[in-house]
C-alpha cells in the first residue's frame, strides 16, 4: 500500500468513526465552567523494575487509581482528579514509556505494561483501590481486578476495550477500520502511519477524538511525550496488541476473560458513555448495560472517544456522587 493511500485511508477512516452530524468542532462545554489546561500536579517518579515511572498522588484515604490508554498520560485525568482528591487519595501514573515516564529498551507489549503497573501498585502499597480506567487502561484495570479480587472494591470504566467488539473474529468485522487496522499491524506500513506520522495523536487525539477545539497548551501537553519516532513504539504495539482473528493469544484471552468478569463479578461498577462514542457506540453500550453486574450507567453528552476532555466535571461529579454511596469496605 503506498504511503500516500495510507493516510488518504486514514483521513477517511478517522472521519467515519470519531464524527457525526450532530458533532461539530468547539460546541461541546461542560456545563459553565472553563475547562483547563493546567495540569495543577507535581509528578513523583519512583524506580519500577530498573525504570522511573512518573504519577500523580495527591489527597488521602482508599486509593483510586486513574489509568489511561494510548497515545495519553496522567494529563487526561487532570480535570476529574480534584473531584476525587478531597475525600481519596488519587494516583495517575504514566504507564511505561508513555507521559513523563521512562521510555526503556522494551517491546512495549500488552504484558510489559502489565508488568510495570503490577509492580507499581505493589511497590506503592495501594490496597483496597478503586479503579478509573479507559481504553488500553480498562484491559490492565479490569484483569487486575479480576486476579486480585480482594485488592479491588470498584471500578470506573469508559470507551472500554471489551467484548463484544474485541476479540474480534477477523479485520472485516471492522467494516471501513479494516484497512487502517490491517495497515498498522503489517510490518513496515504502520511504522509510516505510526512512528513517521504520529497518527494517533496528529489524526485521532488532537483531531475528532476531542470533539471541542485543544487549546495550543493542551495540544504541546499530550506532544511532549512523543516527540521523536523512536518515542512513540508504545502508540505503534498498542494497536498490534488489539485481539484480531485471534492474535495476540494472550490479549484475546486477557479481554475474554474481562468480558465474562464483567457479566459475573459482583464488585460495584460505574460505566460512562457518550453519544456516539467510539470504542463503545450505542451497541456496545446496551450489550455491557444488559450483561455486566451491579453496573451503574452514565451517558456524559455528545463525545467520541477522549471525552474526558469534553466532559471532565460530568465526570468528576459522577464519581464522587459514586463513591460517596459506595459500601464502606
Amino acid at each position: 500500500m503506498p504511503s500516500t493511500r495510507i493516510f488518504k485511508t486514514l483521513a477517511l477512516v478517522t472521519a467515519l468513526l470519531f464524527t457525526s452530524p450532530a458533532l461539530a468542532q468547539n460546541t461541546i462545554t461542560d456545563g459553565s465552567k472553563q475547562i483547563s489546561a493546567e495540569f495543577p500536579f507535581a509528578l513523583q517518579t519512583v524506580s519500577i523494575l530498573g525504570s522511573e515511572m512518573a504519577y500523580v498522588d495527591t489527597g488521602t484515604g482508599q486509593p483510586v487509581l486513574f489509568l489511561h490508554g494510548n497515545p495519553t498520560s496522567s494529563y487526561l485525568w487532570r480535570n476529574i482528579i480534584p473531584y476525587v482528591s478531597g475525600t481519596h487519595r488519587a494516583i495517575a501514573p504514566d504507564l511505561i514509556g508513555m507521559g513523563d515516564s521512562a521510555k526503556p529498551n522494551i517491546d512495549y507489549t500488552y504484558e510489559d505494561h502489565a508488568r510495570y503497573l503490577n509492580a507499581l501498585i505493589e511497590k506503592l502499597e495501594l490496597e483496597n483501590i478503586i479503579l478509573v480506567v479507559h481504553d488500553w487502561g480498562s484491559v490492565l484495570g479490569m484483569e487486575y481486578a479480576r486476579l486480585n479480587p480482594d485488592n479491588v472494591a470498584g471500578i470506573v470504566f469508559m470507551e472500554a476495550l471489551v467484548p463484544p467488539v474485541f476479540p474480534a473474529k477477523d479485520l472485516s468485522s471492522f467494516g471501513r477500520l479494516a484497512e487502517l487496522l490491517g495497515g498498522i499491524r503489517t510490518p513496515g506500513i504502520g511504522e509510516k502511519m505510526v512512528l513517521q506520522g504520529n497518527m494517533f495523536l496528529e489524526n485521532i487525539l488532537l483531531g475528532p477524538g476531542v470533539v471541542r477545539k485543544l487549546s495550543d497548551e493542551e495540544k504541546t501537553a499530550y506532544r511532549a511525550p512523543f516527540l521523536t519516532e523512536a518515542s512513540r513504539r508504545p502508540q505503534l504495539q498498542w494497536p498490534r496488541e488489539l485481539p484480531i482473528d485471534g492474535t495476540p493469544v494472550e490479549t484475546s484471552e486477557i479481554i475474554a476473560a474481562n468480558g465474562a468478569w464483567l457479566a459475573n463479578s459482583d464488585i460495584p461498577k460505574l460505566y460512562f458513555f457518550a453519544t456516539p462514542g467510539a470504542l463503545n457506540p450505542a451497541p456496545v453500550v446496551e450489550y455491557i448495560t444488559k450483561t455486566a453486574r451491579n453496573l451503574e450507567t452514565r451517558l456524559v453528552g455528545a463525545g467520541t472517544h477522549y471525552f474526558q476532555e469534553d466532559h471532565p466535571d460530568v465526570i468528576g461529579q459522577g464519581i464522587a456522587d459514586w463513591l460517596r454511596r459506595l459500601p464502606e469496605n
